[in-house]
């Protein structure tokens, strides 16, 4: 839970947008925002960022629950995991990106 742990930030998604979807971003372009928005605000040097696309099979670190809940329509992707905590899925909000971050010890930078 201190600054020198990592703290995990993954987003579960797909290339293909589902239905509800249409018109926010997709799961990549999701994943390619938080990174750029976590780094502008947070010092991330302990943070590492991991993609999962949930149509591939054998990805290292992937959780096979998550995906198939996925899959299943039980939870709505891009889905937002900070740590093992789903703080946002769909259209997730950087503020509660950002509450999980600060809750694992991740502090903003001096100059936010």
């Amino acid at each position: 839970m201190g600054d020198q742990q990592g703290v995990r930030v993954e987003v579960y998604g797909a290339d293909v947008k589902c239905a509800s979807c249409v018109n926010a971003p997709g799961s990549k372009e999701t994943y390619e925002w938080l990174q750029a928005a976590i780094g502008r605000k947070y010092n991330d040097s302990t943070v590492t960022y991991n993609y999962y696309d949930i149509h591939e099979e054998n990805q290292d670190g992937a959780d096979p629950s998550i995906i198939q809940q996925l899959l299943d329509d039980e939870l709505f992707y891009p889905l937002v995991l900070v740590g093992n905590e789903i703080v946002g899925e769909g259209d997730p909000r950087l503020k509660r990106v950002y509450k999980a971050l600060e809750k694992n010890g991740i502090h903003p930078k001096e100059n936010s």
